[in-house]
């Protein structure tokens, strides 16, 4: 397949992270406003710069990354501008609905409040949407909320997504270092959340092995998984017959999603490499896979560069991608009626015009 073609292909996205996808060039002018310090002053140079940090094989040396974008998302006009932007982006790349994630805690410095936060990003999604629908990109984005796993503000900040359920929150999220900080330290907020009936995530599996997927799952009731990679620790392998633990039994039966980002992975240590990312075992093994960016500026990444990566290791077709696709619209954070109709009316007719039905 050639690039148009993957471009071409609608694409559903549920793990990118605001602050983890800025344009280096826009990193660049909106430090210069604020007299924020960057490691290179050049947004060519700047964007090889986090894609080198990153690219560390550390969950905790990729989220230093961030220090510099979180930095330059203070004011609501670059919050905003960064969330317009992304919208763009992704719809460029042939994104059709995408949930993106950011931690509304982490952009308080300059005297916004949490929920002047939301407002300003959802401005940005807002125009964001409606430039990409007048250039023949339509998109559907919706916010996620993250509260960090390391503070204490994770009540807060699930109070924060069901105040805005209607103005483009779509689910609650948490995020940052596992080791340490495991979900349950926060299960006050998911209990809140399942009695407001709001859908919620949950970073685990990822820097961390099965107890984190375990807890996610069963103490605090997540949706989906954000990463869970290593739900293939609890699965033997070996022999003719893949013989999968209870736990891994629990999340293939129940179909949870498992929100995989592939370069990311590979990045943080999670996998050896894309040709042995668990995607592959888990993809055959028909388990609820969907495929994500993670952090498009710190991977060098875009969904249409994902789903060719993994064509290119495991063989995959537009019969896969459209796969990958409508599982992820199943496990959108959208009423069921509006995820039927981005299925039928845009991925099923787009797949279709490219040869796969």
């Amino acid at each position: 397949m050639t690039d148009s073609v993957y471009v071409a292909a609608p694409k559903a996205l549920l793990h990118d992270h605001l602050d983890g996808g800025l344009r280096p060039q826009t990193i660049v002018e909106l430090a210069a406003d604020r007299g924020h310090e960057l490691p290179a002053d050049e947004a060519d140079a700047l964007g090889r710069w986090f894609v080198e940090s990153a690219d560390s094989g550390s969950l905790e040396r990729y989220l230093e990354t961030f220090d510099h974008t979180v930095a330059v998302m203070q004011s609501a006009p670059a919050l905003t501008r960064v969330a317009r932007e992304c919208v763009q982006d992704l719809a460029a790349d042939g994104v059709v609905y995408a949930e993106i994630r950011y931690a509304p805690e982490q952009h308080l410095r300059d005297g916004l409040t949490l929920d002047q936060v939301v407002a300003a990003v959802q401005q940005g999604v807002s125009e964001g949407e409606q430039l990409a629908d007048e250039a023949g990109q339509r998109i559907v984005a919706r916010q996620l909320v993250t509260a960090m796993r390391h503070q204490a503000r994770s009540m807060e900040i699930a109070e924060l997504g069901v105040r805005h359920r209607d103005q483009g929150v779509a689910g609650f999220d948490i995020a940052g270092a596992e080791a340490g900080y495991p979900p349950t330290r926060h299960l006050d907020a998911f209990e809140y959340l399942q009695r407001e009936n709001f859908h919620f995530t949950i970073h685990a599996g990822e820097g961390f092995g099965l107890p984190s997927i375990w807890q996610a799952i069963q103490w605090c009731g997540a949706d989906r998984l954000g990463h869970g990679v290593r739900i293939i620790d609890d699965i033997d392998l070996h022999g003719d017959t893949p013989a999968l633990g209870r736990l891994a039994s629990y999340v293939r039966d129940k179909r949870i999603p498992l929100e995989l980002c592939p370069s990311s992975n590979v990045q943080t240590g999670a996998a050896a490499s894309i040709a042995e990312h668990p995607i592959g075992p888990l993809t055959r093994l028909r388990f609820r896979v969907t495929v994500n960016t993670d952090n498009r500026l710190m991977s060098g990444t875009s969904m249409s560069r994902e789903m060719q990566l993994l064509c290119d290791a495991f063989g995959y077709g537009l019969a896969d991608l459209r796969w990958f696709t409508i599982n992820a619209m199943k496990s959108a954070f959208l009423p069921f009626d509006e995820r039927l109709a981005i299925i039928d009316q845009v991925i099923k007719p787009g797949y279709a015009a490219l040869g796969t039905r």
